[in-house]
């Protein structure tokens, strides 16, 4: 190989490692290869920006536009009471995935897990089933639903979008459907009979019943006149006789970090993890505050309602100190407490760095409920009901998303063309406000796609490109196009799982082109290969965001994901096997 092509490898290789560590955001990790592609040599400051005008860049984000207009115009509501009203665990699996399925061929997934989240909980918790049961089921009907059009997965158009740029013809809105509808059909029978038996049994100890208010780290003040003053920690017992057990004393600026002999004063903090009702008990009958709420509680009188939200993962606050986010003046809303799966916080509540999976208490003032709810930073997992929003902004939703679909799949207009002017007609129709627009658009994907995208240019013009396809025709000798199909199949399946599905893309189909000139075959079969592949991600709980909600949400051990995944994986590739050359023939 060239030396430009060791260079883009080891671009490639660093790429991958950093997207797999998870420990760099994805966007910053792609505008990283973006500066070094250019500070090297390996493209052009022209072909390094033109990922930034790229139709599926412009179109992702329209489509993401779109996504949020349906889900704050209320349009699943209706669908979410009629499913809140199942009380078997099985049928609701089923309903779920049968409803989500279809819909993820339109709405952007994220958004209908989200939607859909805090009601599986809530059937659950009635029906005393663990959530570990219906919620990974659930993800994994969203990622076959997206699959099933262009429109539906980033991944999909990104593919269409390169696919283009090598002189194939684009295509259409509807052309994935037969194939994706099939899968997701077998999917979801093989999760019907199969994967049940495969999911866990017994939910966690510390993920039982979600939507209950279960063990949270907070603060409590010592207030003048409380029995605890002059006591020890020790000798208090919190723990044997309330069932609250300290972390750590926080006396003015000290941090006492083993706090059991000393003894209480006035205006002691003790941070403190329990289940809330005997944290509450606690507090009543030993005369203590909760101490974010003594400190920035709205004034006494308010109607206010407590809110279990989960930090979305990959979202903007992730990494951010509890303290830097301003909930109260954005809200009326207080951090009573926060919760951390398989982890005891012991820093005071403004100092926690957030992740993904999060569970914040909050006391919120009842008409900033739909504000939070709304907050894409959040998933809300228990509430008291809102108010419902109109129907005439739901119905205006529907009806401009399926008009954006119809124009596009008739060729009416172009897909962005169709995508921008349906986000235009639904901010104009109301079904979302500027805010709720720039903060429901995942800026990350989109400056990732658009930096990414030179990174494909760079693996074929260095020769890299070239020079794996020549090893990996090694591998599959003569045994013809098929097993070439099965080899890109496999390579973006295990790409996918380590570094997310659209840089995986990006990697593949400058690849899979040259894999099937190589065996003389038509490049749309491969094309179509490297997107699901792509789009169907359910080996592990990273790589796709919808299945990070429910891993958090639902208790899941990693090995979950892989004992339940990797079979329907496998049986997406040899069912792609079969189906991918009846519908795209190999030979042109």
């Amino acid at each position: 190989m060239s030396g430009a092509a060791w260079t883009t490898l080891a671009i490639v290789l660093g790429a991958i490692a950093m997207f797999a560590s998870e420990k760099v955001r994805i966007d910053l990790v792609a505008l990283i290869v973006l500066v070094l592609l250019v500070m090297l040599g390996l493209v052009t400051p022209t072909e390094a920006l033109a990922g930034f005008s790229n139709e599926a860049t412009i179109t992702v984000a329209a489509m993401f536009a779109l996504s949020v207009g349906i889900e704050r115009s209320g349009a699943l509501e209706p669908l979410g009471r009629l499913l809140s009203r199942i009380r078997q665990p099985w049928l609701l699996t089923l309903a779920l995935m049968l409803a989500i399925a279809p819909m993820g061929a339109f709405v952007k997934n994220i958004a209908l897990v989200a939607t859909f989240l805090p009601l599986a909980l809530r059937v659950c918790a009635r029906t005393k089933t663990p959530p570990g049961r219906v919620l990974l089921p659930m993800a994994y009907a969203a990622q076959m639903g997206g699959v099933c059009t262009l429109i539906g997965t980033s991944s999909n158009l990104l593919a269409d979008s390169l696919a283009q740029k090598h002189g194939l013809p684009p295509f259409g809105v509807f052309e994935f459907t037969r194939m994706g509808a099939l899968l997701a059909l077998v999917g979801i029978a093989y999760l019907m009979l199969v994967g049940r038996w495969l999911l866990p049994r017994h939910l966690p100890a510390e993920a039982a019943n979600e939507t209950e208010l279960g063990k949270y780290v907070t603060e409590l003040r010592v207030r003048e006149g409380s029995p605890l003053i002059g006591q020890t920690i020790a000798d208090a017992k919190l723990g044997e006789t309330w069932g609250v057990y300290p972390l750590e004393l926080l006396r003015g600026e000290q941090h006492l970090w083993s706090p059991r002999a000393q003894r209480l004063e006035t205006g002691d903090v003790l941070l403190v993890r329990g289940d809330w009702d005997k944290i509450e008990d606690l507090r009543t009958r030993a005369q203590l505050d909760i101490d974010p709420e003594n400190r920035y509680g709205p004034e006494h009188g308010r109607s206010r309602v407590l809110v279990e939200a989960m930090v979305r993962p990959a979202g903007p606050i992730e990494g951010r100190a509890l303290g830097e986010i301003a909930l109260a003046r954005e809200f009326d809303a207080i951090v009573l407490g926060i919760r951390r799966r398989g982890e005891v916080l012991r820093n005071a509540l403004k100092d926690v760095e957030l992740v993904g999976g999060d569970v914040l208490l909050l006391l919120v003032d009842e008409k900033s409920i739909a504000a939070v709810r709304n907050d894409d930073r959040f998933v809300v997992l228990s509430e008291r009901d809102d108010t419902r929003r109109t129907p005439r902004r739901a119905i205006a939703a529907i009806v401009i998303m399926a008009a954006v679909v119809v124009l596009s799949g008739l060729h009416a207009l172009p897909i962005p063309v169709a995508a921008l002017a349906g986000a235009v007609a639904m901010a104009i129709a109301g079904c979302y406000g500027s805010r709720d627009l720039y903060t429901g658009i995942d800026w990350k994907i989109i400056v990732l796609l658009a930096a990414i995208l030179p990174l494909g240019s760079a693996i074929e013009t260095s020769g890299l490109s070239q020079a794996l396809v020549d090893n990996g025709m090694h591998l599959v000798g003569s045994h013809g196009p098929i097993a070439a199909l099965l080899m890109v199949y496999l390579l973006t399946a295990l790409l996918t799982e380590l570094m997310g599905h659209n840089p995986s893309v990006v990697l593949m189909v400058g690849i899979a082109i040259s894999v099937s000139h190589a065996v003389h075959a038509d490049a749309r079969p491969f094309i179509i290969a490297v997107a699901f592949a792509a789009a169907t991600s359910f080996a592990t709980p990273v790589g796709y965001p919808t299945n990070t909600m429910v891993y958090y949400a639902g208790g899941y051990r990693f090995t979950d994901f892989m004992k339940v995944g990797i079979p329907l994986i496998a049986v997406f590739c040899a069912l792609s096997m079969i189906l991918i050359p009846h519908f795209w023939p190999l030979q042109p």
